[in-house]
């Protein structure tokens, strides 16, 4: 074990990790961010993606020390904390108002992938916004809302195309 000093969701944390803890493991154990979720363990389906400096990865293939100094984002840090109830990102209030979810379990990681999508690139196409999500698996195929989804929190961001 060993002492890992990273900022998550804004945050600075010290936490103590073994050298093979993935990323996953540490956000949903000692960290208690249960919204990246857990799918295949092998990097296919997307569920576990966060932001690592601002790049969507799978945190089911990062080892946590690799994380070391660095910035993690996951679902649950896209929303601006406000007294009043937390502000949700475009993205978020876009996966709602398109009913870009249906049971749910890839939304996280679909929400990251767009969020880190809209931040480098604010007017995607909707052939790069389906090519930013390819990594992300949804088996409900709800990809139209999906897409219609990240579509409209572009536009609310005040950018089109």
């Amino acid at each position: 074990m060993s002492s890992l000093r990273l900022n998550v969701n804004g945050r600075a944390i010290s936490v103590d990790a073994a050298p093979e803890t993935l990323l996953i493991e540490l956000l949903r154990g000692p960290l208690g961010l249960t919204g990246t979720h857990a799918g295949c363990d092998t990097a296919q389906c997307g569920a576990c993606t966060v932001a690592l400096d601002g790049q969507a990865v799978k945190s089911c293939n990062v080892l946590a020390v690799q994380c070391a100094g660095r910035d993690v984002t996951t679902v649950e840090g896209l929303a601006t904390p406000d007294p009043a109830g937390d502000r949700l990102h475009p993205v978020q209030q876009a996966f709602m108002d398109c009913h870009g979810l249906q049971c749910g379990f890839c939304t996280p990681g679909m929400m990251v992938s767009a969020a880190c999508l809209l931040r480098e690139n604010p007017t995607p196409t909707d052939a790069e916004i389906q090519h930013a999500l390819e990594g992300n698996l949804c088996r409900c195929t709800g990809y139209v809302n999906i897409v219609a989804a990240v579509r409209q929190a572009a536009q609310a961001s005040g950018q089109t195309r």
